[in-house]
């Protein structure tokens, strides 16, 4: 199934570190050629080596802030000009922000979400476009585990990644008969920087459930490949998702609180 793609081209978003690049290792190592995008230049220029040496694929890099308006218009023209069609796209860029809501910095709320909600739809909404009009391709979306109920804590971001899910799930549908997919991934924690960048300390139900980057990423590609709506990686964090469902809502909550509480 994996030769599908080979010499194809992919574009990942957030692929300086963690689950990004972690997709650039695991897509080059089928033989696709990968556009790299981030905000940090140095470590995308790494990941971008290694793949070349490593799998002797393309590997071609932009840093770009997704969060400022137009970036990902202005990536989309520079791709075309440039005659790169994109066979998969990756929408992994993202992060988010531990602590109450009122106490939380406004301005990087604000980035969080532009990056989270509204740089993934326009991403999608351009490379989609191109995909049907080629009937082909692949899109994947990085969700959460915190899609799947309120999280006091994570309020905002777990709300961003419900649209996420939400969003796509119903272009996937939309998309039937197209040859275009819309697959979402909602892992639970991995080791990323994530939490150090969310200003979290690491709690007890993310050392029982965390996940290896590595691991998140072939479970994500491989429901990628089969066209799949959605996947929760890993067995516990699959049970979560389903038991968070069958909760009512304020048990739900309370429970994610629990969950997401340092001390």
């Amino acid at each position: 199934m994996t030769d599908v793609l080979r010499g194809k081209w992919a574009l990942i978003s957030g692929a300086s570190s963690g689950l990004g690049a972690d997709f650039a290792r695991q897509l080059a190592a089928m033989g696709v050629n990968v556009v790299l995008v981030a905000r940090r230049e140095d470590r995308l220029q790494a990941v971008a080596a290694e793949v070349r040496q490593t799998y002797g694929v393309q590997a071609e890099v932009i840093a770009l802030d997704l969060s400022q308006e137009g970036a990902p218009q202005r990536l989309h023209d520079r791709l075309t000009a440039a005659g790169r069609s994109i066979d998969v796209l990756i929408n992994n860029a993202g992060f988010g922000l531990y602590g109450r809501f009122t106490e939380l910095d406004w301005a990087r709320e604000h980035e969080m979400l532009q990056i989270d909600i509204t740089a993934l739809v326009h991403m999608t909404r351009l490379f989609a476009a191109d995909m049907v009009a080629r009937k082909s391709g692949y899109i994947l979306q990085v969700s959460s585990i915190g899609a799947f109920t309120p999280s006091p804590l994570y309020a905002s971001y777990s709300a961003a990644k419900s649209f996420v899910l939400h969003f796509s799930e119903a272009i996937n549908y939309e998309l039937r008969g197209t040859g275009v997919s819309v697959t979402t991934t909602c892992p639970g924690p991995a080791e990323t920087e994530f939490l150090a960048v969310a200003g979290q300390d690491q709690t007890w139900y993310q050392r029982l459930t965390m996940m290896k980057s590595p691991d998140v990423v072939r479970i994500s590609l491989n429901a990628m490949l089969r066209r799949k709506g959605s996947i929760v990686p890993g067995l516990m964090n699959a049970f979560s998702a389903w038991s968070f469902r069958l909760l009512p809502r304020r048990l739900s909550t309370a429970l994610a609180e629990r969950t997401m509480r340092s001390n």
